[in-house]
């Protein structure tokens, strides 16, 4: 019989058994024939027939055993037997499973972010040979390319197969009666080539198409094309955008790209006039593709080999250019990586609590279950059955867990994608194959960890009935590995309450946190714009810029607006180097400062204060900025002690120093102000944020500024709105995050301690009650019993918290680049957690040592 037969016959273990007694029952009907026929009576016949067959029961185990897969018989049976058991206590099972669910399916959710986020390559054709690429220059922080460059790169490089950009913009949809913005992508030629992408529909762009002068064309994201019907016949229609008809040429499908919001992508006419200068700031993020074998690092070196000539080639524009390049996947997930490893590692040791909490658990119930034990011994049971049939207990209890623990993790993970809505590749997370087979996987270890001990324990438990047996004579176990348990806990959980605390004691900082500028009431949005309309007039571009603050200054309930290229308190900024025109000394430092602009009404409407001299006035003009302020960082790190107002700062331009003002955190709460020059131009960009101060719930007034602007611009629409106190708040939603689910699993893990210390404490004095009676009967203090038993109990979780205070100061050591007011060792945080932690562990262990000292001494006495 073959195996696979054997098993299937395990996983029916009654007809099996059936069949195999009607073939014995047959063989001796067939004998007992036999007998007859040669004379024997009938009576006869029969028993001799069964005395030739031998022992029934014997036989009928052999040829089970040919038929059956004994290990898998076995291991069914015990799984059969765990369950009969686990369900004849409901409380202890409901309680072990609920602590198993949560672990485990807060384990799974974090898993299936890491494994979405992390783990899983980018959903491109060898992701692993896709790179980003930017310009770096030594005296700005300038990180887009250059059009002309981009294409030299591509011509002169060896090392890749193609390298290709885009940039994203907005324009305006103006084929209905109502205009709509969308999210454009400007991609150059063979852009979806190096990303290994083709149109569900329709076809990619043309050599042509990406000549100046050519008929417009775009592509359709998927989720546009679906957003209006999903028409089949879209390709070869056509839309409208500022007026003109654009043709529909395909379908892109959905794929992560740098932006989610791109609704259309466009080609580049690489031939524009425009498009042709190496100076100036650049456009384009570039995407590039190794070549089989490269390395990064000879592509690296490839290109920089290349910027090298074009340097010498091109000495004014390409002198000071370098060449960064970094693997695509690190730009899309690279800043998730910290927060989800952190909040991995948190869940896990909440995981080990809850094992080694169980694992206590189960011991304590070994241990009561000696005499089973020992019933099975006296019947001929062997150590490997008693501790298999244990460790099926402990099987049954993780695979319920596990089963639980699926619409946990998925509740789980959309807590996650609550908590922190930015980040990358975010609708990649669900709970799918490779997550399950990680929560299976996570179940077996947990089962083998939780039952492990308790198994081998139980099964060396004693083998006769006298040592298991009740009465007065019975033997106190010993149960210090109980107490062993509890102390892993409590130094697991200081050490996750720690981090926890220092997150919360970083946030409380935060708020505490004066940054420089009032964000209460100000609203927060753009107009839609782009660079190249009015025919490339951008003094129109800054007149239509400045009407639409001037309108809705106009409007009531408005006390100030003002435009800037980044909003403030949000991280991420640009640096540049500047030079003083009336010029230094040459061994002073190079001015470096934060690039900002915004218009001159960007000061009295974030409520910063003006120091000395007088603010810009000018809103600046399509020829360049002529008017800048500096805060006092800048002064005073760079003149200290002396005016610096009427100077002059060079960029680009020669700029005239109006003021100093005050220090604002324009980077983020969480980093100290620093040197900063405000260019006063309200139209660096064509889409600058709008800043709105109002008088009341800047909300509020969000539909008088659409109607406004409505009127002053019938196909400009409006988007982005959100108070600027929301959008310093989105910013920092991954350390609102890690703070949250830090300090919720360091609750559970209190609460987990103060279960095992419960247990522990309860099942130590069920133990010894007739100890403690006997003390009582002898008049011993009730007030006595207690603190014994507290000492005891305060012994082990003192030596747990001095255990989980050198793993907190290596658990928090990892969290020191995540704190702002506070170091990873402060010694007021740890205290207070070490305190909080004896404070549970103390009012859990009171309660069972309360109920041990008031027991009637001569009722427990004459038990048994």
């Amino acid at each position: 019989m073959t195996w696979m037969r054997r098993l299937w016959n395990a996983l029916r273990p009654g007809k099996v058994e059936r069949d195999i007694d009607r073939e014995l029952a047959f063989h001796v009907a067939e004998r007992a024939d036999e007998l007859r026929a040669g004379g024997v009576s009938a009576d006869e016949a029969v028993r001799d027939a069964r005395r030739q067959l031998g022992n029934f029961v014997v036989q009928r185990e052999r040829a089970r055993d040919v038929n059956v897969s004994a290990w898998l018989d076995a291991l069914l049976r015990n799984i059969r037997l765990a369950a009969r058991t686990l369900i004849r206590t409901p409380a202890f099972s409901a309680s072990v499973i609920v602590t198993l669910a949560l672990g485990i399916g807060a384990n799974g959710a974090v898993f299936s972010a890491i494994d979405a986020i992390l783990l899983r390559p980018l959903p491109f054709h060898d992701a692993d040979r896709l790179v980003r690429l930017s310009e770096i220059r030594t005296a700005s922080a300038f990180t887009n390319i250059v059009p002309v460059r981009l294409d030299d790169w591509n011509r002169l490089n060896t090392t890749f197969e193609a390298i290709s950009g885009y940039f994203t913009d907005d324009v305006v949809d103006t084929t209905s009666d109502l205009p709509e913005r969308i999210r454009r992508a400007v991609v150059t030629p063979g852009f979806f080539d190096v990303l290994r992408i083709a149109p569900e529909r329709g076809r990619r762009f043309t050599e042509a198409e990406h000549q100046f002068g050519s008929a417009p064309a775009i592509l359709l994201s998927e989720r546009l094309w679906r957003a209006r019907g999903a028409d089949p016949a879209a390709p070869g229609t056509t839309i409208r955008s500022a007026g003109m008809p654009v043709t529909i040429v395909g379908v892109m499908p959905m794929f992560p790209f740098a932006d989610p919001s791109v609704d259309v992508w466009a080609p580049m006419p690489v031939n524009a006039p425009y498009a042709q200068s190496r100076a100036g700031g650049g456009w384009f993020t570039g995407i590039g593709r190794l070549k089989p074998g490269v390395t990064l690092e000879q592509a690296r070196e490839d290109l920089k080999s290349v910027q090298a000539r074009l340097a010498m080639q091109f000495p004014d524009t390409d002198r000071d250019v370098a060449v960064r390049i970094e693997p695509l996947k690190e730009t899309v997930v690279g800043g998730a990586r910290r927060s989800l490893w952190l909040v991995f590692g948190a869940v896990s040791v909440l995981l080990l609590i809850a094992c080694t909490n169980i694992a206590a658990l189960l011991l304590s119930r070994a241990t009561q279950r000696e005499h089973e034990v020992s019933v099975r011994f006296a019947l001929g049971a062997s150590r490997t059955a008693v501790c298999g049939q244990l460790l099926a207990e402990a099987g049954v209890l993780g695979l319920a867990g596990a089963a639980l623990g699926v619409p946990v993790a998925l509740a789980a993970a959309r807590v996650i994608q609550g908590l922190a809505p930015d980040l990358p590749r975010l609708d990649e997370v669900t709970i799918g194959a490779r997550s399950l087979l990680y929560t299976t996987a996570a179940a077996a270890v947990v089962a083998i960890l939780c039952g492990l001990m308790p198994a081998v324990r139980g099964a060396r438990g004693g083998k006769s009935l006298s040592r298991s047996g009740g009465g007065g004579a019975q033997v106190v176990p010993r149960h210090s590995v109980q107490w062993l348990l509890v102390g892993v806990q409590v130094a697991l959980s200081v050490a996750l309450a720690a981090g926890a605390a220092l997150l919360l004691r970083t946030s409380d900082a935060l708020s505490r946190v004066e940054q420089g500028f009032d964000a209460s009431r100000v609203l927060t949005l753009h107009v839609t714009g782009r660079f190249g309309e009015d025919g490339g007039d951008y003094g129109r571009v800054v007149q239509r810029i400045n009407a639409t603050l001037d309108a809705i200054v106009a409007l009531p309930g408005v006390r100030a607006a003002a435009t800037t290229t980044m909003l403030p308190g949000i991280p991420g900024g640009q640096q540049q180097e500047f030079h003083l025109v009336e010029g230094r000394a040459g061994m002073e430092a190079r001015l470096i400062a934060e690039s900002r602009t915004v218009s001159p009404s960007y000061f009295d409407t974030m409520g910063i204060p003006l120091l000395s001299g007088e603010l810009c006035r000018r809103p600046g003009d399509a020829s360049g900025v002529t008017e800048v302020m500096v805060n006092r960082s800048f002064a005073d790190r760079y003149f200290p002690g002396r005016s610096i107002v009427g100077l002059h700062l060079a960029a680009s331009t020669p700029d005239r120093i109006t003021g100093i003002v005050g220090d604002a955190r324009e980077l983020g709460s969480d980093r100290d102000p620093v040197p900063t020059v405000y260019s006063c131009f309200s139209a660096a960009i064509p889409v600058p944020w709008f800043l709105v101060r109002t008088d009341g719930d800047p909300l509020s007034a969000a539909g008088a500024i659409r109607v406004r602007l409505k009127q002053l611009e019938p196909f400009r629409p409006v988007y982005d709105i959100a108070p600027l106190e929301r959008q310093i708040a989105d910013a920092y939603s991954q350390s609102h995050m890690r703070t949250v689910l830090l300090t919720l699993f360091a609750v559970t893990a209190l609460g987990l301690v103060s279960a095992g210390v419960y247990g522990t404490l309860s099942y130590a004095v069920s133990l010894r009650r007739r100890e403690v009676a006997l003390h009582l009967a002898l008049g011993a203090l009730r007030r006595t019993v207690v603190q014994r038993l507290l000492g005891t109990t305060l012994r082990v979780v003192g030596m747990g918290c001095a255990g989980g205070l050198i793993l907190a100061l290596m658990f928090t050591h990892s969290l020191s680049a995540m704190l702002y007011g506070v170091s990873p060792s402060d010694p007021a945080t740890l205290a207070g957690v070490i305190a909080i932690v004896v404070v549970v562990a103390a009012t859990a262990a009171l309660i069972p040592a309360a109920r041990a000292a008031f027991v009637q001494p001569m009722r427990v006495l004459r038990e048994d």
